[in-house]
């Protein structure tokens, strides 16, 4: 099953490099990525780039845009390429291409928070050299990699979950465009409308929190909609169904 996993992901990653003609454009994203979490963030942050749990998670979520066009094409986009049939006349069983697909979402996401932390941190000491070398705690860099793994997965089960019932790729990028403005972009720029003393009142109550509680509580909320959502994934990828789609 590792063998078969190895050359779905594989796949995966060489047509989105290169079959879908997306080469260039994801190149750029991933160049702006990087330019954003590796060079422009620590610079602006300092050292607590490197000692600040909160601001490094706070960025997590930047890779796991990456991973969008990859999920929602997953299955819409093979439909509209006519690859569908192809992908599942071949002897790899239903699960197998379910978390292939997943997978490399994912494992590409993840890729590229390490590279920006392993950036960052390179950034930071070269920018403050007099202040010594230093890296991230273990609790900080790996908080990053751990809530960037289940965004990832959380984004990517939901991608394809939409894909699967998307007629093509512009469709099913569009809904979890639309799950994602609603669930992450309006309650965070509402936030910047609210009245300053509800601001003031906000930011003490959240000072009084424990963030390794915090962290422990959200991080578990995220494993079980992970949970939930790929094993909707599993249920919903019907070979007979999609056949015939």
């Amino acid at each position: 099953m590792l063998l078969d996993l190895y050359t779905m992901v594989w796949k995966e990653w060489k047509e989105m490099f290169l079959a879908r003609g997306g080469a260039r454009s994801g190149l750029f994203s991933l160049l702006i990525i990087l330019a954003l979490l590796g060079i422009f963030m620590p610079l602006q942050s300092g050292r607590e780039w490197l000692t600040t749990p909160l601001l490094v998670l706070i960025w997590t979520w930047m890779p796991v845009f990456l991973a969008l066009g990859m999920v929602t094409d997953a299955i819409a986009g093979e439909r509209e390429r006519h690859t569908l049939e192809t992908l599942l006349a071949s002897r790899l069983p239903d699960r197998v291409i379910v978390l292939g697909k997943i997978a490399a979402a994912v494992l590409y996401a993840l890729g590229v928070m390490l590279s920006s932390l392993l950036l960052g941190a390179l950034t930071v000491n070269l920018a403050f050299a007099e202040q010594g070398w230093r890296f991230y705690s273990a609790s900080v860099f790996l908080a990053g990699l751990v809530f960037c793994l289940l965004a990832a997965l959380l984004i990517s089960a939901l991608g394809v979950l939409i894909s699967l019932t998307s007629k093509t790729a512009r469709q099913a990028y569009q809904k979890l465009s639309a799950v994602m403005l609603l669930v992450w972009f309006v309650p965070m720029f509402s936030i910047q409308f609210l009245p300053e003393e509800i601001k003031i009142q906000l930011s003490a109550r959240l000072a009084t929190l424990n963030l390794s509680t915090v962290m422990a509580l959200g991080g578990g909320l995220l494993l079980i909609a992970d949970a939930a959502l790929l094993a909707a994934c599993l249920h919903r990828f019907q070979r007979q169904k999609l056949i015939g789609s």
